[in-house]
């Protein structure tokens, strides 16, 4: 391995000693621990699928730090709950809100992050002919993994009654479901739209590592 790959190798192993030491302190801290759980779930899925896919399937430098920053907003958003994140509080007094919009901050990063992780897999796989196309499906994509993870929120809702509210934290929206899909939506575009050429840039270069080795 080059010296540029053991640098980039423990930039990424830091970044997972950071997140597992955050994991660590919100869940000691948390409001709720069982709310906690369910909002950094997909961070202790994501984890270990990294950590045994590093070798075989490296992702790239950027994919790496979304995820990074995807994860600390779950993280954070599990540990106050996404109705009491103190973060989210003053952005609704600097926009004269009525609600904490941190749940739309977590929401666009599922947009954004997934789109981002969709595109790399179609295009180092080749399974998609064409941008057009490819941004297409990004999308769907995108707005599958939105829908089933209000599908989950519904299905925590049946299971846990009252119990729910700090998970799905509507705030009393009735739109909210048609909103954080919205916001997945969004976030998805801002990604293919502004960091398309850049991703594609680091894409071809980790092709190129991989081909030399």
């Amino acid at each position: 391995m080059s010296k540029g790959g053991h640098i980039r190798l423990n930039l990424i192993s830091l970044g997972g000693f950071f997140l597992l030491a955050l994991l660590g302190y919100t869940g000691f801290h948390a409001y709720d621990t069982l709310t906690w759980f369910m909002e950094v779930l997909p961070v202790l899925i994501a984890l270990p699928v990294m950590l045994f896919t590093y070798r075989r399937f490296p992702l790239t430098s950027l994919l790496y730090a979304v995820i990074l920053f995807h994860s600390i907003v779950l993280i954070f958003g599990g540990m106050y709950t996404y109705a009491r994140v103190p973060f989210g509080f003053e952005i609704a007094q600097w926009f004269d809100l009525t609600r904490n919009p941190y749940d739309k901050i977590g929401h666009f990063m599922q947009g954004f992050a997934p789109a981002l992780i969709a595109r790399e897999i179609l295009i180092r796989g080749n399974y998609v002919n064409g941008r057009r196309m490819l941004n297409f499906i990004v999308i769907c994509i995108v707005l599958a993994i939105s829908a089933s993870y209000e599908l989950i929120e519904w299905g925590a809702a049946l299971w846990m009654g009252q119990g729910a509210d700090e998970f799905l934290g509507t705030q009393g929206d009735i739109w909210d479901t048609q909103s954080d899909m919205f916001f997945a939506l969004i976030g998805s575009s801002v990604a293919i739209s502004f960091f398309s050429r850049f991703h594609d840039k680091l894409i071809t270069k980790v092709g190129d590592n991989e081909n030399s080795c």
